[in-house]
């Protein structure tokens, strides 16, 4: 049972994403607010290219304002497959955030020696007790979701989907035949916001299901985040799913 998502259907991406970037500013602000900065971590692709320059205009405190990575590509961050790069380039730079705010994940390293540090800067940055093996919770978590409904680099039939204790990892992608570094399921359920920016056709298919079906997040990864605190689905028009999935989702 989804009792704390929202959806918010756009007619397209443009303004999917003006939509998605409003709720993560009004976000910010209030954890600002309430706790002196704000926590956040972002995903790449390219539906976030529309959100970045978006919340590169909200008028928020930027330098109390964090910013983490949900996965990266194991590439350097000046590579055109960088998220941080596309973060960057978009947003980061613009406000701007201050560099020593800006928490990376150093993928021009080894992909084990990588997600080892960015999780104890991660640890550092929420002054974590790392014997006590706490999890962070980030203010906003922002995902987006692939044709196969994977979110952040967990795809399906991902081992590291049952790891429920740690903070980050190096994960290898059969199927990209490739290296990533990403947060872990415990760290992307423990949000106190988590937004999902999902467009195109090909998206509404595998929402329906990540909705509808039952409790499987080895088969649908996206259903990890289903029951977290507050959930927001910023969706455009051809992603939408049935009535009938949007029903289940807010019951």
């Amino acid at each position: 049972m989804l009792t704390n998502s929202y959806f918010h259907v756009a007619a397209d991406t443009e303004q999917a994403a003006a939509d998605c970037a409003t709720l993560m500013l009004d976000r910010i602000r209030e954890a600002i607010a309430e706790r002196g900065r704000a926590m956040i971590a972002l995903s790449g692709g390219s539906t976030p290219a529309k959100l970045f320059p978006r919340l590169a205009e909200g008028e928020v405190d930027w330098t109390r304002v964090h910013v983490f990575f949900v996965d990266e590509r194991m590439v350097p961050p000046t590579h055109e497959a960088s998220n941080f790069r596309l973060a960057q380039s978009l947003f980061l730079a613009l406000p701007p955030v201050p560099v020593a705010n800006v928490h990376r994940v150093r993928g021009e390293d080894d992909p084990e020696d990588a997600a080892a540090a960015y999780e104890a800067e991660i640890a550092e940055a929420f002054g974590l007790d790392a014997e006590d093996e706490e999890i962070p919770a980030f203010d906003i978590v922002h995902l987006g979701m692939g044709d196969d409904a994977h979110i952040a680099s967990l795809f399906p039939g991902e081992a590291a989907i049952d790891d429920l204790d740690g903070i980050a990892a190096a994960l290898y992608v059969e199927k990209l035949d490739a290296w990533r570094v990403t947060l872990l399921p415990a760290v992307l359920q423990a949000a106190r916001c988590t937004v999902l920016l999902i467009a195109g056709a090909g998206k509404a298919a595998p929402l329906e299901k990540v909705l509808v079906q039952p409790y499987n997040p080895k088969q649908y990864p996206a259903q990890l985040v289903r029951h977290n605190l507050e959930v927001h689905w910023f969706l455009d028009q051809p992603a939408k799913p049935s009535e009938e999935g949007m029903s289940h989702g807010r019951a």
